[in-house]
């Protein structure tokens, strides 16, 4: 494990956390990951905490709504994939890899999880203030280029649905599958008397943006 500790500049005392970071529950047996699932679920909160911290002390004006907006972009699954990649966790991850366009799509969300487990991980071995460095450092760069609160595809339908006249889009779980530790989930928008869209993602949070952009092109395409 030295050489991710390396990368991480911290060395652990339990390293021990540090391998249950790293093994993800597809990697083994049937009934056994929790700790991966523990970490990664302690993580996410661990990052939430720290970045909004981080936002409400850089935006001192902005409403929450906004900062809510800034949140949301900045522990979305594509920014733990990016930060995954920058330390290379790929490389240190045990894990069931599939070699196929979905495999590499699942592969994805892994580095997610593992990103996320890993902040866990740096929380409970070296406390608060350990994770807040990690973020920190890998985070930053997010941060000086964040000029303007995004405008997620959910966001964007609903003012679209409001500047029309229309009633607020409605998402409805139409599908799910795959394991506890890799679910897929399949969640339709419905806007008054238009034609509704499927979105499908690792997450319903995902699975509800993805459907929400694919009604924006087939709104594009009408206009």
């Amino acid at each position: 494990m030295k050489d991710i500790e390396e990368i991480l500049s911290y060395s652990f005392k339990n390293p021990r956390l540090l391998s249950q970071a790293l093994t993800h529950p597809s990697a083994l047996p049937s009934g056994q990951g929790v700790e991966f699932e523990r970490l990664e679920f302690l993580g996410d909160r661990v990052l939430g905490l720290v970045v909004s911290q981080w936002l409400f002390e850089e935006f001192p004006s902005e409403k929450e709504g906004d900062l809510a907006k800034r949140l949301a972009g900045l522990v979305r699954k594509e920014t733990l994939v990016d930060i995954a990649k920058l330390i290379d966790l790929d490389s240190f991850m045990v894990m069931k890899r599939e070699k196929s366009t979905s495999g590499n799509k699942r592969l994805e969300t892994l580095l997610a999880d593992g990103c996320e487990a890993l902040i866990g991980a740096l929380y409970l071995d070296g406390g608060l203030e350990v994770s807040h460095s990690f973020i920190h450092h890998y985070w930053k760069d997010l941060f000086k280029n964040t000029h303007e609160p995004p405008r997620d595809s959910k966001s964007i339908l609903q003012e679209w649905a409001q500047g029309k006249g229309k009633t607020h889009p409605e998402y409805v779980v139409v599908g799910s599958s795959g394991p506890a530790h890799a679910p897929r989930f399949i969640i339709q928008v419905n806007v008054n008397d238009m034609d509704p869209a499927i979105g499908e993602g690792s997450s319903k949070r995902l699975a509800e943006q993805k459907a929400a952009q694919n009604m924006l092109n087939m709104i594009h395409c009408h206009d």
